[in-house]
């Protein structure tokens, strides 16, 4: 196949472009949302220098390192078990939630975010099933 012929064809299979209206529709839904994080992160107050408000520094640090983790593990081994692992550990360690709502609401968010973008969505993430 031609290169002129390849871009032809990719011109014909992409879906048409979203009209002014839609453009501002979505920037209003994502300035509401922006304005209520906004207003949600000045409720929960900043602290003092010595102790930093409401969240521990230990914590974000583990989240974020968590993150990272996730990321250079998501290619390799699929997306179910990393994120699998991930959900566990934010909601038992850093949220500090029980054993079993930790389990059960991993399990669920995974099989919800499973259903979601691979069957539905059918996006082709790195996955083992």
């Amino acid at each position: 196949m031609s290169e002129a012929a390849l871009q032809e064809q990719l011109a014909a299979d992409r879906p048409p472009h979203a009209g002014p209206s839609s453009q501002l529709g979505a920037a209003i839904v994502a300035g509401f949302i922006g304005v209520g994080g906004l207003i949600g992160s000045l409720a929960l107050g900043l602290g003092r220098l010595t102790q930093p408000g409401p969240r521990s520094s230990v914590l974000t640090a583990v989240a974020v390192l968590t993150l990272v983790v996730f990321a250079a593990v998501l290619p390799l081994i699929g997306f179910e078990i990393p994120s699998l692992l991930l959900a566990f550990v934010w909601l038992r360690f850093l949220g500090r939630e029980s054993w079993i709502s930790s389990v059960v609401t991993s399990v669920g968010t995974v099989a919800a975010f499973y259903v979601l973008f691979v069957l539905v969505l059918q996006i082709p993430l790195p996955r083992l099933i």
